[in-house]
């Protein structure tokens, strides 16, 4: 077991339990338990064995092709903390959209470790996905003149300037998931982190095709932006469908750009749905596009379609409770991304030289895992809603 592989033994019990309590307790030939749906065993062993390999595999690369390095490698001695605690210093959060529970987590993470290691955070800014505003964000934030700006850029051309503008400054800058165009590591920026979105997207893959059993049309919502980790979500995705499942067909795409991205997420699913009265399954990009599809499905009169997607948020943990149309997702973890960013902010006032790409593994989790994937995701327990959700 490689040091990508924590929490793997919780987790992979879990995730084995959860993937197999699907179906039944049927054996392929070669002894490999169902991976559920009811559907063939050569299919549940391949969504299986996919599944399997991401507890201890990162898939993703960083933005530049550089290999991960894992969360918990990002450390800081009791020394080190000692002197960021004494040095005073502020830092400013700048999020590309927030209200989500991605990016409430992430907040949430960002200003634990940042309180204990006695940064204090002078700002967190709400760019509602318009680069525009994010620019407007970071010029206020430098009037306040941080030490460090921890941020996902919305658009990596648009920001870049203020960016620049931010490092020129002397401030240090640590991202999130995205990098400004023409950034160097080391050089403009301290380190990015992400989840392992690639990942996530093979995930995502495995369990919408375990749920239509390998076989029928599929249509795809993705993030119609250069975003960097929804184009791996979607490329990942694609790919393992394409390559892993041949009787699967992906009959439609249509890319959204939001802010409103749940009602994109309607209006393209119900377009989709007109088009393609036979589509057996949708995937989103996110959450928040998926609780749109949801919306158009049923708007359609598509119980039976079947949907995955990325992100573990509260609404779609509600249908997925009630057993409801989203059958399996690849979680982030915000929580813990939000505490490597910090701890990284912990290094760049140091003047310690930082891993350039950070990641965090893929979470696949379906219903039966749902509570434990919760706990992995945001460090609580299930949300009250959706725990009478379940009832």
């Amino acid at each position: 077991m490689d040091r990508f592989s924590f929490r793997a033994c919780a987790l992979g019990v879990c995730l084995a339990l959860a993937v197999a309590g699907c179906g039944s307790d049927s054996e392929d030939e070669g002894g490999t338990p169902s991976a559920g749906g009811g559907g063939s065993s050569a299919v549940a062993a391949k969504a299986q064995k996919g599944l399997d390999e991401l507890q201890t595999k990162v898939l993703s690369t960083g933005p530049n092709g550089e290999e991960p390095t894992p969360a918990e490698d990002v450390t800081l001695s009791e020394d080190e903390l000692a002197e960021i605690k004494a040095s005073g210093a502020t830092a400013a959060i700048v999020m590309h959209y927030g209200g989500n529970d991605w990016s409430t987590a992430q907040v949430d993470g960002l200003q634990d470790q940042l309180e204990k290691m006695g940064i204090r955070v002078i700002g967190v800014t709400d760019a509602n996905f318009k680069p525009e505003k994010q620019v407007s964000d970071i010029e206020t934030i430098l009037a306040k003149r941080p030490d460090v700006i921890i941020s996902i850029p919305t658009d990596p051309v648009a920001t870049a300037g203020a960016y620049r503008k931010a490092a020129e400054q002397g401030v240090e800058l640590v991202f999130m998931d995205n990098v400004p165009k023409g950034f160097k590591p080391g050089e403009d920026y301290t380190s990015v982190v992400s989840a392992d979105n690639y990942g996530n997207g093979v995930a995502s893959a495995h369990l919408l095709a375990q749920a239509i059993e390998g076989k029928g049309k599929v249509g795809i919502v993705y993030h119609e932006a250069d975003f960097f980790v929804t184009r791996q979500r979607y490329d990942a995705f694609k790919k393992t469908i394409q390559e892993q499942y041949p009787e699967i067909e992906i009959a439609a795409e249509q890319g959204i750009g939001g802010p409103d991205f749940a009602g994109d997420g309607e209006k393209v699913a119900s377009a989709m749905l007109t088009r393609n009265a036979d589509l057996n399954a949708i995937w989103a990009v996110w959450d928040v596009p998926a609780e749109g599809v949801l919306a158009g499905a049923r708007a359609n009169g598509r119980s039976d379609l079947a949907i995955s997607t990325i992100d573990l948020g509260q609404n779609v943990a509600i249908d997925m409770a009630q057993g409801g149309l989203i059958k399996g997702l690849g979680a982030q973890r915000p929580f813990d991304q939000g505490v490597a960013e910090a701890k990284l902010a912990g290094y760049a006032l140091l003047g310690k030289q930082a891993p350039p790409y950070v990641a965090v593994n893929a979470l696949p989790v379906t219903p039966e895992s749902l509570a434990e994937g919760w706990e992995a995701v945001y460090h609580q327990s299930l949300p009250p809603k959706v725990v009478e959700a379940g009832e």
